[in-house]
């Protein structure tokens, strides 16, 4: 069974067990000038957005790390790493983000896992 919502993607094996797959989303601005001069007021309002998209996704356990680099160049990335059923469900998570929905940010889709992490 899968379900696909426009901010979850869960797929339940024959034990009812979910089965997830590991992804990373790559982020880069669209306009460098948003980091470099500052954003305009559309921009402000988009990654606002943003946030509150990547905060709920967070809440509710699909992401699993998200965070920028610090510096405000043209070699700026942001990263999402989250779970999702398959590579659908996965772009259908990336392209409902509201940055890159509204072009204020491009974004590139990689399966991904993660292979060693601290514990919090």
């Amino acid at each position: 069974m899968l379900k696909v919502g426009t901010t979850e993607a869960v797929k339940v094996n024959n034990d009812g067990l979910k089965t997830m797959k590991q992804f990373l989303y790559l982020l880069r601005p669209t306009r460098v000038g948003m980091l470099t001069q500052g954003p305009t007021p559309f921009e402000k309002d988009v990654v606002a957005r943003h946030f509150s998209y990547l905060s709920e996704l967070t809440d509710r356990g699909v992401m699993i790390l998200v965070g920028r680099t610090q510096n405000n160049d043209e070699s700026a990335i942001g990263i999402a790493i989250f779970e999702a059923t398959d590579e659908s469900a996965a772009r259908t998570l990336m392209e409902n983000d509201p940055a890159v929905a509204e072009g204020v940010m491009f974004a590139e889709l990689f399966p991904y896992k993660v292979a060693l992490m601290r514990k919090l």
